[in-house]
């Protein structure tokens, strides 16, 4: 129904030869990617008991997820962990305190110290993240009058980069395998930092926590990765746009900047509960680095050659 609905909108062209590019692109995309190992079985978890370990999550304990991710084939990565930071910081080092009592204080469903606009920020972008990054390619490019040629490349460095963002990502989460805020909180007794004082009773603002390691966020990956594609696609960051929100219907927010929507996206993720302010910074950097290696190696103009980056 959609497919016919987008193809009366256009007006005049060979409409069967568009078509059986289409169809003939894809059916090889597809068989390139036949093999990638996306459709292997998720690896069994076995949750760690050690403080700092990933444990499933209170209140309905969800299995973790994508398990199997790290291992599949990247579409421009030269592997999966090409980019892979470091560990996260120790328990008892000051980063990890002062990440863990903000969170605590912000994060909490109840917090007395979160803002209106923070709760509404921490609902706001709970919904898959590579969406809100397409919604705002879609919109940047309308506000350009891109082509269709342009925005087809841009469309396909912007979700490249995702897809390997997300291997690169779960390549990390399941390497340090680190616990989320939840755990932490209410195990805070167990990680030998007197700064750091349990809550048994403590929940994130969602209730629920996404179903994977804590480190690094992916909401602060794709969001810095997001940013930089679009930054270096239309020269500049600067774009008036509106973003709307699946998990908040009715409610848009307002910025003039890819990077002030990556920003805020990221912090999003504390505002929740769901994540430390560490497992974000090193995201950001994860992302970074991933979109800076798709802009420098693939889909260049013409008059542009490879500059690849492997380490």
């Amino acid at each position: 129904m959609q497919f016919q609905q987008s193809l009366a909108q256009i007006s005049g062209g060979d409409k069967a030869t568009g078509i059986s590019v289409g169809q003939t692109v894809a059916m090889r995309i597809l068989a390139l990617r036949s093999n990638d190992g996306s459709d292997a079985q998720p690896l069994p978890f076995v949750p760690g008991t050690d403080p700092g370990e990933y444990q499933v999550t209170p209140p309905n304990f969800p299995p973790p997820v994508f398990t199997h991710w790290p291992a599949v084939t990247p579409f421009t990565l030269v592997r999966a962990e090409q980019f892979r930071p470091d560990p996260p910081p120790p328990l008892t080092s000051d980063t990890y305190t002062v990440a863990f009592n903000e969170v605590k204080a912000l994060g909490f469903i109840n917090s007395p110290s979160r803002s209106g606009d923070q709760t509404e920020i921490g609902r706001f972008w709970g919904g898959a993240i590579q969406n809100y990054w397409n919604e705002i390619a879609q919109t940047a490019a309308a506000a350009q009058q891109l082509t269709t040629a342009q925005s087809a490349r841009l469309f396909a460095l912007l979700d490249a980069m995702i897809a390997d963002a997300v291997i690169a990502f779960d390549d990390a989460k399941y390497t340090y395998r680190f616990w989320r805020p939840v755990t932490a909180i209410q195990a805070a007794d167990t990680d030998e930092n007197p700064q750091t004082v349990a809550d048994p009773n403590w929940l994130p603002l969602p209730v629920n926590t996404p179903a994977d390691p804590s480190y690094p966020g992916a909401h602060a990956v794709m969001s810095a990765a997001g940013a930089a594609v679009l930054d270096a696609f239309f020269g500049s960051d600067q774009c008036s746009f509106t973003v709307t929100s699946e998990v908040l219907p009715g409610v848009d927010r307002l910025f003039t900047s890819f990077t002030a929507a990556a920003e805020e996206a990221t912090l999003s993720r504390i505002f929740a509960g769901v994540h430390f302010r560490s497992d974000l910074t090193i995201g950001q950097d994860l992302g970074r680095n991933v979109a800076d290696f798709v802009d420098e190696n693939f889909l260049l103009p013409r008059h542009e050659s490879g500059r690849r980056r492997d380490s």
